[in-house]
């Protein structure tokens, strides 16, 4: 892309600090993860050569990160349900185990919303799947979050089948990993798991938390379960898995 420069934060350590200059894009929700909080942070200063950052004029406009883990083994026969928050644990776990991973798996690719529309998804996908096959793996996966679903109540596994007439998905994040050469291969049902009392997810999201029952998020992609009586509230986000063979 024209002006656009990507590169790996190990080529360009000094952008480190400015990793989180629009994280504010996410709904402000999504950052009460604990397994997120507790080792997405440590993925750059671990990871360095697979995260990205694309700028312009010297500016970041977009950053990726993805892990490497070993996949598949004896406990790890499959991919997990629980996508997003285990891929990082197993991550983690080869790592301090000194594990030689074979495989790797998207985290994030987020745009300064400045930059949204120009094709510049297309281009961090690219650099990230080149990114992991210069470290020799063959296969690159994706717990991809389809934040193009509107419709809290409608399953996670109806929407990732929904198509536009040319055949492609019709989730605009699902639509760049096709089109780059991704298989959508299953729903991870419970890909991230943010809890909370009632007074936390009311400052969270302004909203009252006044009714037991399921209560829909702005950006949330499932409506989040509420119990009054016992003072808290549970979103169990689907994300879906695609499988980018290298």
């Amino acid at each position: 892309m024209p002006g656009i420069v990507i590169t790996t934060l190990a080529e360009r350590p000094e952008y480190l600090q400015r990793m989180y200059e629009f994280a504010d894009a996410w709904p402000k929700f999504m950052f009460n993860d604990p397994i997120g909080n507790a080792l997405m942070g440590q993925v750059a200063a671990n990871f360095p050569d697979q995260c990205l950052f694309a700028t312009e004029d010297g500016e970041p406009v977009a950053h990726g990160r993805s892990i490497p883990f070993v996949y598949p083994d004896e406990d790890r026969p499959e991919l997990p349900a629980d996508g997003w928050d285990r891929v990082l644990q197993w991550g983690f776990a080869d790592l301090r185990h000194g594990r030689e991973p074979n495989v790797s798996s998207a985290l994030e690719i987020l745009i300064r919303p400045s930059h949204q529309g120009r094709g510049l998804s297309h281009a961090m996908l690219d650099a990230m799947r080149q990114a992991v096959k210069a470290k020799g793996h063959t296969t690159l996966y994706a717990p991809v979050r389809p934040n193009g679903k509107t419709d809290a109540h409608q399953p996670m596994t109806e929407y990732a089948e929904e198509t536009r007439p040319d055949g492609l998905p019709t989730d605009p994040w699902l639509r760049v990993h096709v089109k780059a050469g991704g298989t959508i291969v299953q729903v991870a049902p419970r890909s991230m798991v943010i809890a909370g009392t009632l007074d936390e997810w009311r400052r969270w999201t302004g909203l009252p938390f006044d009714t037991t029952g399921d209560v829909v998020v702005p950006k949330a992609l499932v409506p989040v379960h509420v119990d009054i009586r016992h003072n808290h509230a549970v979103y169990v986000e689907p994300n879906v898995w695609v499988r980018h063979d290298l």
